[in-house]
């Protein structure tokens, strides 16, 4: 029945990642960026991925993207097996299924083509048909149509970021990626390209992965999807709920993951204020599973 549930799962799901596995090498050390990762996000959802510097959330895009390979496990985007894709395949991927935003600008927008030029220029390199009309209609959706003309210097740092991201939807990808697209830009403008991002989210129905270092973000999302160690560790939920004098309001939920072998990441400030380290004590009640910290740190079990 598990297995039923899952394969159900992963058919209405952009994105799966089965114990993802990622190691670099370099002069004989070893770095395991990834280690056992899963994780799922459904077609149409919005989530941002967040975790400190190292805890394996660029590497995840950088997988995600096409732009690399783990070393174990499986990932799969819009029914994609990224594993298994060819050098070919893997170009056709990267330019048909997925959009990338990245952080700096220089890296998503020529400097001496307009905003207009930029989207048509992604459109014809995959070629892609009605590059005139698909430029304004996402310069539109994105409201900088004045822009339209407008090369990225003459441009402020928000409308820089919503030209790049109607050049990640140019394609009419089935997953836009972005990697700290609020990295370079203010507290008032980063709200500014979150809600737009949150916007086309919702107009075009496109999975949307944002990963990031600033907490902020998760404010503009549903769902938050935190890395530790290389594997997501909780998830914060977020829905709207009324009071009881009929007023709106957010309600936030925490969970920790439980992986596939039953591992889960307490959160650290948990472990820190109950002094929990090496070994709890576990009871399994009648609808829930209680967690101790272990008291007697000198007890051994030599008992035989």
């Amino acid at each position: 029945m598990t297995d039923v549930t899952e394969t159900k799962q992963n058919a209405d799901a952009s994105i799966v990642c089965s114990d993802l596995v990622r190691i670099f090498t370099a002069e004989g050390v070893e770095v395991q960026a990834l280690q056992g990762l899963n994780l799922r996000v459904r077609s149409g959802e919005l989530v941002a991925i967040v975790g400190a510097s190292g805890s394996g959330k660029s590497t995840l895009l950088g997988i995600l993207s096409g732009l690399d390979k783990p070393t174990a496990g499986a990932a799969s985007v819009a029914g994609r097996d990224l594993l298994g894709l060819t050098a070919k395949q893997r170009v056709a991927y990267r330019r048909h299924t997925v959009g990338f935003v990245w952080q700096q600008t220089s890296r998503n927008l020529l400097p001496y083509l307009t905003a207009r030029e930029n989207i048509a220029l992604t459109m014809s390199l995959a070629g892609t048909p009605g590059r005139e009309a698909r430029s304004l209609e996402l310069l539109d959706l994105l409201e900088i149509s004045h822009c339209a003309d407008r090369r990225p210097g003459e441009m402020s740092g928000g409308e820089q970021q919503r030209t790049a991201i109607a050049v990640g939807l140019a394609n009419d990808p089935h997953v836009l990626l972005a990697d700290e697209p609020t990295g370079e830009l203010d507290e008032a403008t980063s709200a500014e390209v979150l809600e737009a991002m949150r916007g086309v989210n919702r107009e075009l129905g496109v999975t949307t992965l944002i990963v990031t270092h600033d907490p902020a973000v998760s404010e503009h999302v549903a769902r938050t999807v935190q890395i530790r160690d290389g594997r997501t560790s909780t998830e914060v939920l977020r829905r709207t709920g009324i009071s009881e004098s009929g007023d709106e309001h957010t309600v936030a939920e925490e969970f920790a993951v439980l992986d596939r072998v039953g591992r889960l990441q307490l959160p650290q400030e948990y472990l820190t204020n109950l002094r929990m380290r090496d070994r709890v004590r576990l009871a399994l009640e009648s609808d829930h599973v209680g967690v101790w910290p272990h008291e007697d740190e000198g007890e051994h079990d030599d008992a035989r």
